[in-house]
Formats: C-alpha cells, structure tokens, sequence
C-alpha cells in the first residue's frame, strides 16, 4: 500500500466525522423553533411526513430490491436509505424550486430526529442478515446527526446573532469537507465505483428517488404546491450523513456499500437539482393562473368555481 493511500484511508473516518457534524449543525443554525411549532400542531403534515418517510419509503424501498437483482451491499444501502429522508442540502433546492421555505425549515429537525430514532429500529428488521444491535446503530447517529442538529437549532434560538455570525464558517466547513469526502472517495473507491456499471446500482438509486419525489407530489392532500414541492424534495433525496454513518456501524461492512453512499450523494444532487426546476415552472403556472383569477375578478367577472 502506497503512503499516500494509507494517508487516504486513515484520515476517511476522521474526515466523514467532520463532514456529518458540519453538515447537521448547519441545519441547525437554520431551524427556526416557531415554524417547528408550527409544524408539529399539524397533525396532517405530522401524519404525511411519518407515513412517506418510514412507512410507505421503506415499502418502496424493499419493492426496488425485490424486483431488481442487486448485490447484497447495494441491497443494505437502498434499505438503509430508504428510512433517511431529506437531505442537508433541501432548502438550497427549495429556494430554486420556489418552494415554501417556512415548511422546509420545520420539515428538516423533525425528519432528523424521525430517522435518528426510526433508522435503528426498522432497519435491523428490514434488512436480512444485518448483524448489528439498535444501540450499535443508533449511537453514531446520536452523536453525529442530532447532537449537532440540536446544539445549532439551540444557538439559533438562544443566539440568534451569534448564529448568523457563525453560519457562513460552519456552512463553509460543511461544503469543504464535502468536497474533500468526495475526492477521497473517487481516490480510495474510484475503481469501485466504475464496477458498478452494469450493476443496476444507478438504476436503483433513480427509481427510488424519483418515484418518491412523484408520489409525494402527486398525492398532496390538500397541500399547497410550494408545500408539496417541499415535500418531493425532501422525500425523494435522502440525508446520506446519516446513511453513511449508519453504514459505517456496520461490523466488516463492504466497501462497495460505502462506494454506493458516495454515488447516492453525487447523483442526487443532480436529480434533485432537475425536480427543483421542474417544481419552479409548476409554481410559475400556479402564479400565472391566480393573477389571471385575480385580474378576471377585477373586471367583474364572478370568481371560478
């Protein structure tokens, strides 16, 4: 082993620690209480968020590795992403899709803390042969998604002043170590992840996550469209720092499992990035369509039906 792949495997953990704790501390420092409040008086989208995140994604979930002949490690990370919803780059994608900021901000602390207490219970039972205690698997997710959630929603709410100085460094921390993870993975897991062409890995990811975001979308109840854009975005990505911490837990885990995480990074930034844009022209219908409803009932005219 050359010194620089051992230099490259020995800093991977520390460096996935920093990238995790980063990316939900900026979360925090961006939860605003009094929309979570909000949020959690709504049993209506207290239901939905529950029933789409750990009831009917699972479902989904289980259905893509039953029906697709994925290798085991692919098989782990479909099921483990699939209790993980939401990713910690949602409300940047919100903003481009012109979603309801509001919601997205309630929406990311209580899916956060749904898949910190939900992904150690299901996910022993959802995955065949995962030998790994609900402690095992709940600890790094404890320590390294909602401890920093938490201790950023505080000073947000505490310090609001403080937060806002703070932000911009531990944003870019965040977005750093992002990109370091990233590389260190092409470097340590390249050849890896071009041997999964062919493996239907790809394809997996795509399904579930756009037949997510469609689905969510689709059946609203009600909601208005910034809200139900919110909520495709949220559950058609997945919050891979928890993914891969949880990964990680496992005991003599493949590295082809951590290979995928980092694919599942990668690719969902894209695909979210395309439902944004698509989400935005649907949000400009919807303008459109109440300015002329507004201009109609100026004129006199009586008001749709």
């Amino acid at each position: 082993m050359s010194s620089v792949m051992q230099f490259l495997q020995t800093t991977f953990g520390p460096l996935v620690f920093i990238f995790t704790v980063s990316n939900l501390a900026a979360m925090g420092l961006q939860v605003r209480m009094p929309e979570v409040v909000v949020a959690l008086r709504n049993r209506k989208s207290l239901t939905l968020i529950f029933v789409w995140g750990w009831v009917v994604g699972p479902a989904f979930g289980y259905l893509i590795t039953r029906v697709l002949p994925l290798a085991e490690p692919y098989v782990i990370v479909v099921l483990l992403a699939s209790l993980a919803p939401c990713a910690p780059f949602l409300q940047q994608m919100v903003g481009k899709a012109r979603g309801d900021m509001g919601f997205a901000g309630a929406l990311i602390p209580l899916v956060a803390v749904g898949t910190v207490g939900l992904m150690p219970l299901i996910a022993p039972l959802l995955i065949k042969g995962l030998t790994i205690s609900t402690w095992a698997l709940a600890k790094p997710l404890l320590l390294t998604i909602l401890l920093p959630l938490i201790i950023g929603a505080a000073i947000r709410h505490y310090a609001g002043t403080g937060a806002t100085k703070i932000f911009p460094a531990v944003k870019a921390i965040a977005l750093l170590s992002t990109l370091m993870t990233i590389v260190w993975c092409l470097l340590i897991y390249g050849r890896g992840m071009l041997n999964t062409a062919g493996s239907l890995a790809l394809l997996s990811m795509t399904v579930f996550m756009v037949g997510m975001g469609l689905i969510t979308y689709r059946f609203g109840f009600g909601m208005k469209q910034n809200q139900r854009s919110v909520m495709a975005l949220g559950m058609g990505t997945r919050n891979v720092a928890a993914v891969l911490a949880a990964a990680l837990a496992i005991p003599n885990a493949d590295p082809r499992v951590v290979v995928m995480v980092i694919m599942w990074t990668l690719w969902s930034v894209v695909l979210a990035a395309i439902g944004a844009k698509v989400f935005a022209k649907q949000a400009d219908g919807v303008d459109i369509g109440a300015q002329a409803s507004t201009g109609s009932n100026t004129l006199g005219s009586p008001p749709p039906q």
